[in-house]
């Protein structure tokens, strides 16, 4: 019976654009509005082109066959040199407070490794997003209604 009481462990997935299917795109999207656009009442332009470029990998974990987080992984090419860019982090409401956020970030920053990676984080996130070695990059700015800093991990 202890065993009915351990939550299950989310699965950590991760793909190329072009590999995930429709279904997968379309549950991962779902979630971003549901937290991006209906939670935070942000109307935004959520299909900005970039989530089926060639190079851009999206994570996400699942839990007893739902999606609960999700991160985009962009990979940018400013004056020939590789960047990445992080973006689209979310977690369900139902699901904060595990730990997601930080799983989906270890597991995006493993892939990007020691290569200059840039996230625009809503401010009330800098504490979070500095514990993983993101330091400020500028200064605050709003973007569709919420404040937010532009930070970079490596590269300084």
């Amino acid at each position: 019976m202890m065993a009915d009481l351990v939550a299950p462990k989310a699965t950590l997935k991760r793909s190329w654009a072009f590999d995930l299917s429709t279904e997968t795109l379309y549950r991962l999207l779902k979630l971003r509005v549901e937290v991006f656009v209906v939670e935070q009442k942000c109307a935004y332009p959520e299909l900005d082109g970039r989530d089926l470029l060639v190079e851009t990998r999206h994570f996400w974990l699942e839990e007893q066959g739902e999606i609960i987080g999700t991160l985009r992984l962009l990979e940018e090419h400013d004056d020939g040199v590789k960047s990445f860019r992080i973006g689209r982090l979310c977690t369900a409401a139902t699901a904060r407070g595990r730990g997601h956020t930080t799983r989906l970030l270890q597991a995006a920053l493993a892939e990007v490794g020691s290569t200059n990676c840039r996230i625009n984080a809503q401010t009330y996130l800098v504490d979070m997003y500095s514990r993983h070695g993101f330091k400020l990059d500028g200064p605050e700015f709003i973007e569709d209604g919420i404040p937010h800093v532009p930070m970079r991990r490596g590269g300084f």
